[in-house]
């Protein structure tokens, strides 16, 4: 019973990580900044705080959460 729980979370876990790494913009957009001398402007600065700052904070989030479950998983059903 804890083993298919925790599956259907790992299941969820995908979709979400997933659908949030297609929403991200791909990083070869902001190199030509970076090679000009763009990485230090104010958006440089305060990524944290703009969406693709959001985006990846919670895909480190999601991906932190699919490791740990994928681990319980496998001792659960061990």
């Amino acid at each position: 019973m804890v083993a298919i729980i925790i599956s259907i979370l790992l299941f969820i876990c995908c979709l979400l990580l997933t659908i949030i790494i297609l929403m991200q913009q791909g990083k070869s957009a902001g190199l030509s900044g970076a090679i000009s001398g763009m990485a230090e402007s104010y958006f440089g600065k305060n990524k944290a705080r703009t969406m693709e700052g959001k985006f990846e904070r919670i895909t480190k989030i999601l991906a932190t959460i699919y490791i740990v479950l994928a681990l319980v998983l496998y001792f659960v059903i061990a």
